[in-house]
C-alpha cells in the first residue's frame, strides 16, 4: 500500500465515522464538533483529489463560518432538545419517505455508475489541463457560464433559509427595553429637556 492510498483510507474512515457520530450523538455540541471533523477530512480527500480550491473553500466556508455558527448557536440559544423529541413519531412517516426516496436515488447513481462507467469517464465539460488553465479557473468558468442559473438559486434558496432562521428565532422578550425609533424622532425640546431649579447646596 502506498502512502496516498493510506492517507485516502485515513480520510475516508474518519470521515465516515465522523458523519454517523454526527446522528449518532446525543449531545448537539458534540454533534457539531464532529461534523467540523467531518469537513477537515473531506477537505484533505478533496486535496488528494487535486481540487485544492474546494478543500479551501470547505476549511473556510463550512468550517470556519457555517459549522463555527451551529456551534454558537446551539451553546446560546435554550432549546428545550426534550420537547423537540416529543414530536418525533408525528414526523415519522414523512421523515421516512424522505429517507427512503433518498436511498432510491443512491441506489439508481450507483447502478448507473456499474452499468455505464463510461458516463463519469466522459463528462459534459472536459477539464482542462492543469497547465492551460488552473483548477479555481475552470471551476469558476464552469460555474458561473453553464450552470449560472443553477449558482443563483441556491444563493435563492440560501437566502429563505436565512431570512426562516431570523424569523423562527425573533420573538418578543418580557421586560427588554427597545428603542421605538418614531417616539425618539418625534421628541421636541419641551418633552426632552427638562429644566429643574435646584436649591443652593442642595440635591435634587
Amino acid at each position: 500500500m502506498t502512502v496516498t492510498a493510506a492517507f485516502f483510507y485515513l480520510f475516508a474512515t474518519i470521515t465516515i465515522a465522523s458523519g454517523f457520530m454526527v446522528i449518532a450523538s446525543r449531545n448537539p455540541v458534540q454533534s457539531v464538533l464532529f461534523l467540523i471533523l467531518a469537513f477537515v477530512n473531506a477537505a484533505g480527500l478533496f486535496l488528494m483529489m487535486g481540487a485544492e480550491f474546494l478543500a479551501m473553500i470547505l476549511v473556510i466556508v463550512y468550517v470556519g463560518a457555517v459549522a463555527v455558527l451551529f456551534l454558537f448557536v446551539v451553546m446560546m440559544l435554550d432549546v428545550d432538545f426534550a420537547a423537540l423529541r416529543q414530536g418525533f413519531l408525528q414526523y415519522l412517516p414523512i421523515g421516512g419517505l424522505i429517507g427512503v426516496i433518498f436511498l432510491l436515488e443512491l441506489i439508481l447513481v450507483v447502478g448507473a455508475y456499474a452499468v455505464d462507467p463510461g458516463l463519469v469517464r466522459s463528462p459534459a465539460v472536459p477539464i482542462p489541463a492543469p497547465d492551460v488553465m488552473t483548477n479555481t479557473e475552470a471551476l469558476g468558468q464552469v460555474l458561473y457560464t453553464r450552470y449560472f442559473y443553477f449558482f443563483q438559486a441556491a444563493g435563492l434558496i440560501l437566502l429563505v433559509a436565512m431570512i426562516g432562521a431570523i424569523v423562527l428565532t425573533l420573538r418578543e422578550r418580557v421586560g427588554v427595553r427597545r428603542q421605538d425609533i418614531s417616539k425618539q424622532n418625534a421628541r421636541t425640546q419641551e418633552t426632552a429637556v427638562e429644566v429643574r431649579k435646584v436649591p443652593f447646596r442642595q440635591g435634587i
